[in-house]
């Protein structure tokens, strides 16, 4: 049975940092494209960051410069750095695995992050 649980959510300042964690298990982890979204209230979920198996990442233009995604396939976890947080970072952040055709193969359940003064 595959798992992704996320963990590192939380509330923050604006200009702060937070770290999100993302283990994986019941599932080859070093093969898939791991990858975090996010949902704000009322809008739709967008891609903001991904790495590939090979260590490739590509990052959302409204997250460069300021978020950082990597991954410990030793640990079978990937990883969010979130610095100089905005409140528009506000949003539910979901971890999911995907297959190198694109198709997302797995989400994990969420894990709130809330940038507010």
């Amino acid at each position: 049975q595959v798992q992704l649980v996320e963990s590192g959510g939380g509330l923050v300042q604006p200009g702060g940092s937070l770290r999100l964690s993302c283990a994986a298990s019941g599932m080859i982890f070093s093969i898939y494209t791991m990858g975090w979204y996010r949902q704000a209230p009322g809008k739709q979920r967008e891609l903001v960051a991904a790495i590939t198996s090979g260590g490739s990442t590509n990052y959302a233009d409204s997250v460069k410069g300021r978020f950082t995604i990597s991954r410990d396939n030793a640990k079978n976890t990937v990883y969010l750095q979130m610095n100089s947080l905005k409140p528009e970072d506000t949003a539910v952040y979901y971890c999911s695995a995907e297959w190198a055709t694109g198709t997302i193969a797995y989400w994990g359940q969420g894990t709130q992050v809330t940038v507010s003064s």
